[in-house]
């Protein structure tokens, strides 16, 4: 088994510290204990003479012209001994040595330390030299320590290795966002056909959407495809204790950049340095503001940085300093949106390369079921259901894997273990199926996916619902038959029970939202188009914790007359769509019941039959009706499906 020689190193250190100290205790302990007597030189003498010494040990002092003695009388103790100094003599010398020759006491005689270079070394300049070390390395730990301490002020950007180089291949579902980067390729290969005609390339490229989104790995497919070096750097590392270290260090990454030129930087995160100054909440950072000036000097200040193209993501441009986005720095933002169904299916073929799918993985179909996902949350719902087919022992990818996977990223683990009570389970039956019903029966709320009493998280069932179709603008029917919807939960359970539960909150929740939205936001009631609340970002605390109010306490009471409209126009269309579907509800609920979750083609079979299909009817094609095929069929990308009749879909579902 190997080990890290570097670990073991490490884990040592703290036992060698403690040794250290143990044995300076033990030291210092003993010398403490230790009982030492100066005597003066007639006492020393006189001490001599009776034969009272038993021990001596003689140490000249050139410079000082003294013996030191050290030793003990008979009369001492163990730990007892006496300190003299006495006139350095020939005379005192040898009456020590005749007394010693008399009286046959122990007599020793040191040389003088201080004529030896290397023992002066030791006593007087070493614990100095320790000392001085031990303060030198707990500095450079406070400042960022490593082999290079003494270079906290010099630049922390890395530069890409050729080993995980990118190339546009690699990123998906960017397509217009790559078009806009191309043009920064073709200068960093090919800079005179722009100087030619006069044109300035941008000298930094701002990307910025929500997260996830690809925006780090955009920057780096243009580094590949240029193949010019590429500086990576978060924008936390400008940001020190010390004021005038990250102003340092963008001076210092600016240098090594010339050296490289044509080159790209790449910053991460540059909102942790370029946000807005001279606010004047929240308190001054004056090292973050020293930074962010001499960066937007650098960019374009007295200075040429030709051939430097720097490329910034962020979650946040409304936080960021406006004299960072003015032409001449960030000339250029590229707006790094969420895919649509185009554009998750190109980036889930590209997470599918190196994993082992089963035929049965439709990954089109896959697509629309995953609206608003990220490239990342794609990524990351593949890599789930590859875990969850190694933890059931199979060789492929399936549906069910991906099924249970987009489960458990959007609502956590099932709770299969959980014991709930019959009554429990009805009343989440019934709150599910009445989503389902208005879903089914509204052209324009959204399509009935999955319902499931299964508890996931803190609901005790869910109903996964998506849009028909992925629309930039929602009309006013649509936002209403949404909240139509989200209210079916509560109307079935007054209805069936006459009783209602805590289940619907977070229905209310977005209900309120969207009727909000509709009245304040979207101009969408009696009062007009009229934006009467504006969302409110704080620079500093990063979320929208606020809204700015445009409207008196008057017009507030007529908007909560308008949100209770909509909310009680739409609450009794629920309740007339469940009542006159009464039998549907209760068919659904009853199969929720026995089977705990059904799928859209199971929904589907039932609203058409009244029953569960039977395992042989689910994968017959003949039984199935052509509206079904059809839908089958454009899922699987079959070209010219509609126009096909029942016989050459089945015969092209086949193949």
């Amino acid at each position: 088994m190997n080990v890290n020689k570097k670990v073991v190193k490490k884990g040592l250190l703290p036992y060698v510290f403690l040794l250290l100290v143990m044995l300076g205790v033990i030291y210092f302990v003993s010398v403490a204990n230790q009982k030492v007597n100066v005597l003066t030189y007639d006492e020393f003498m006189s001490s001599l003479e009776d034969k009272e010494v038993s021990e001596i040990t003689v140490t000249p002092r050139d410079r000082a012209k003294i013996y030191e003695i050290t030793g003990k009388l008979d009369d001492y103790q163990e730990n007892e001994t006496f300190f003299v100094r006495v006139p350095l003599s020939d005379q005192v010398m040898k009456k020590l040595v005749e007394a010693s020759e008399v009286d046959d006491f122990e007599f020793t005689s040191t040389a003088d330390p201080e004529s030896s270079t290397l023992l002066l070394v030791l006593v007087n300049i070493l614990p100095i030299a320790i000392l001085g070390f031990v303060c030198f390395w707990f500095l450079t730990k406070q400042m960022g320590g490593g082999k290079n301490s003494l270079d906290f002020g010099k630049s922390k950007a890395k530069l890409s290795s050729e080993k995980n180089k990118v190339t546009f291949k690699d990123v998906a579902g960017l397509n217009e966002e790559k078009e806009e980067v191309k043009e920064l390729i073709d200068f960093l290969k090919n800079p005179k056909k722009f100087q030619k005609l006069g044109a300035r390339i941008p000298k930094g490229v701002l990307l910025y959407g929500p997260p996830g989104t690809g925006k780090t790995l955009l920057a780096r497919a243009v580094a590949g495809e240029a193949n010019v070096p590429f500086y990576y750097i978060s924008g936390s590392d400008f940001v020190e204790l010390f004021v005038g270290v990250g102003a340092s260090r963008v001076r210092d990454m600016f240098q090594q950049a010339k050296r490289t030129a044509p080159c790209l930087i790449f910053i991460d995160e540059i909102d942790a340095v370029g946000r807005q100054r001279g606010t004047g909440i929240g308190g001054g950072h004056d090292e973050r503001e020293q930074t962010l000036n001499q960066l937007l000097t650098e960019m374009d200040g007295f200075g040429e940085n030709e051939g430097i193209i720097i490329i910034a993501a962020t979650n946040r441009p409304d936080v960021l300093d406006p004299a960072l986005l003015r032409p001449g720095r960030f000339d250029r933002q590229v707006t790094v949106n969420l895919p649509d169904v185009k554009g998750r299916e190109e980036i889930l073929k590209v997470h599918a390369r190196n994993k082992v799918l089963a035929p049965s993985v439709n990954i089109p179909a896959l697509a629309k079921r995953t609206p608003g996902y990220s490239g990342a949350d794609l990524e990351n719902l593949l890599n789930e259901a590859a875990l969850l087919a190694v933890r059931r022992n199979k060789d492929a990818i399936t549906m069910s894997e991906i099924d249970e996977a987009s489960d458990r990223v959007l609502m956590g683990p099932a709770k299969t273990s959980a014991k709930r009570s019959e009554n429990d389970r009805k009343l989440v039956a019934y709150h599910e199926s009445g989503h389902a019903v208005v879903g089914i029966k509204l052209k324009g709320a959204n399509d009935v996916q999955k319902v499931t009493i299964i508890p996931r998280g803190s609901a005790g069932g869910y109903n996964m619902m998506i849009p028909s179709e992925e629309k930039i603008c929602r009309t006013k029917t649509d936002l209403l038959e949404e909240i139509t919807g989200l209210l079916a939960g509560r109307v079935s359970e007054e209805i069936v029970f006459g009783e209602v539960t805590t289940g619907a909150q977070n229905d209310f929740e977005k209900a309120t939202k969207i009727a909000r939205a509709m009245v304040t936001e979207y101009g969408m009631s009696d009062l007009g188009p009229m934006q009467l609340e504006e969302r409110e970002g704080s620079a500093f605390l990063g979320r929208d914790y606020a809204k700015t109010r445009n409207f008196s306490n008057e017009v507030a009471h007529e908007i909560d007359q308008e949100m209770r409209k909509i909310i009680d126009k739409c609450y009794d269309e629920a309740t007339k769509i469940i009542k006159e579907n009464r039998y549907l509800l209760d068919l659904l609920a009853k199969t929720l019941l026995e089977y705990e979750t059904l799928t859209k083609e199971q929904i589907d079979y039932l609203v058409e039959h009244g029953e569960m299909p039977s395992e042989e009817e689910e994968t017959n094609y003949e039984k199935m009706s052509l509206t079904k095929l059809k839908e089958l069929a454009k899922e699987k990308g079959v070209k010219g499906y509609s126009k096909m009749n029942k016989a050459e879909l089945i015969k092209e579902l086949e193949k």
